[in-house]
């Protein structure tokens, strides 16, 4: 009986260690996300003693410089490339600042992970899958802050608050934020496999609704009405999906219900054309926006080159509030150069995201077209929510950019991956049937 030769070791192949690179930046990219959602050191004794901001923006540096390929970058998607300009401009305007440290933290300690963030998803994410994960990840912890946030009932002013301590704490950016994430738990209803997960995702949703009455935000709330109505058309009409216009009419009628039993919102929506009047609970807010508004726009008037310095702007009017407006707010403090670019960045994302609907992808793949309808939900909410809300140096926007670059991408490869018959392409990409069941095990995870 012959014994067969032992199999020599060999070395792993380059193209095996690149992929172990790719896969573990993702990771990384995972947790991050994870930890800057869920914030568990809001939560867990002990951990708020420790840097996370600075680990985890090391983490993602990191997995941005090594786990991406060298030949892909140089493959930036334009809005990357014009997030890295609007970072270099920040940080050039930092000498300038009238309060050099406030600037220098800001832009070094804050923004900076969002262009990092979102290159690393850009060029990290390949599959649906991978960008389904991320998108679980923010949308899940949004619902479940809204849902904890009405059983704990912390109210300022009689208005609900986050339990978080960052992001999602004040009223106002609770509601915004909310808005932004409605499309993607519809989407993610839509895609859930079996009816309890789908009643799971409608119940948190109802809850967010209720939640942006509760904060008595009024751009929250027009926000919401925003990417309600596009839901309404994305998922409804154009989707053919009668239950979810039925059940709309249910969610708004609970809505209105909702609304009726606590008139003083009503009130409030009523005070943003007619000013502050009795009960709207504004002490001199709509006032005091107005004032920080114009003053956001004389600064930039006065200082249109570099601004007053990234995070400056409390410092400088001394009225220590943000001027609840990122559009102008980042002009004071960046200059026309970082307004302009960011105004850029979100035209060119929003011109993007309806750009995937031309790819053959976006044909074929059901799933495809599901998150580019929630993601241009999404993003016109926030530039809805942007208007009312300092929002220039969070990274829910720039994770919005990475997310669309990502299925912008996925959409065009799964084009090319097969000809119109179903064979394989030149290239021996694999056929129509084995691409269309490979995505069927992609959604696995979530049965």
């Amino acid at each position: 009986m012959t014994q067969e030769a032992p199999v020599p070791w060999q070395l792993p192949s380059l193209q095996t260690l690149r992929e172990k690179r790719t896969t573990l930046a993702y990771r990384a990219l995972v947790i991050f996300s994870a930890f800057y959602f869920l914030r568990p050191e809001d939560f867990i004794p002990g951990v708020a003693l420790l840097p996370i901001g600075k680990i985890l923006g090391g983490i993602v540096l990191l997995a941005l410089v090594f786990g991406v390929k060298p030949k892909d970058r140089g493959k930036l998607p334009p809005e990357c490339k014009v997030l890295l300009l609007l970072l270099a401009d920040l940080i050039l305007t930092i000498p300038f600042a009238f309060w050099r440290g406030g600037a220098f933290d800001t832009v070094i300690n804050k923004f900076s992970k969002g262009p990092i963030v979102a290159l690393l998803i850009a060029m990290v994410v390949t599959q649906v899958v991978e960008l389904r994960k991320l998108l679980f990840i923010q949308s899940a912890t949004v619902a479940l802050i809204a849902v904890a946030s009405i059983i704990i009932h912390r109210t300022e002013g009689g208005r609900l608050m986050g339990i978080q301590k960052g992001i999602l704490e004040n009223p106002n950016d609770l509601a915004i934020n909310i808005a932004i994430n409605l499309p993607l738990c519809m989407a993610f209803m839509f895609a859930a496999r079996g009816g309890f997960r789908k009643i799971l995702w409608a119940f948190g949703m109802l809850c967010m609704v209720y939640a942006v009455v509760a904060t008595y935000s009024r751009s929250g709330m027009i926000a919401t009405v925003i990417t309600s109505v596009i839901c309404l058309w994305e998922f409804g009409v154009k989707g053919k999906r009668t239950m979810l216009l039925l059940s709309t009419g249910l969610i708004v009628l609970a809505a209105l219900g909702i609304a009726l039993a606590t008139p003083r919102y009503f009130i409030r929506i009523e005070s943003l054309v007619k000013g502050n009047i009795e009960g709207s609970d504004d002490r001199g807010s709509l006032e005091a926006r107005s004032e920080l508004l114009k003053e956001s726009l004389w600064l930039m008037a006065h200082h249109p080159i570099l601004g007053i310095g990234p995070g400056n702007f409390p410092v400088v009017t001394q009225e220590w509030r943000v001027a609840h407006n990122t559009y102008t707010e980042l002009g004071a403090e960046g200059g026309l150069p970082a307004l302009f670019l960011f105004v850029v960045m979100l035209t060119m994302s929003l011109r993007k995201i309806r750009a995937v609907q031309k790819l053959p992808g976006y044909a074929r793949d059901t799933s495809i077209r599901l998150w580019t309808s929630a993601l241009w939900a999404a993003m016109a909410a926030y530039i809805a929510g942007a208007m009312f809300a300092s929002t220039e140096y969070n990274l829910f926007p720039y994770f919005m950019v990475g997310y669309i670059c990502a299925l912008y991408n996925i959409a065009a490869r799964a084009g090319r991956s097969t000809d119109d018959s179903g064979e394989p392409t030149r290239d021996g990409s694999r056929k129509e049937s084995d691409y269309a069941a490979n995505r069927e095990r992609e959604f696995a995870w979530s049965r």
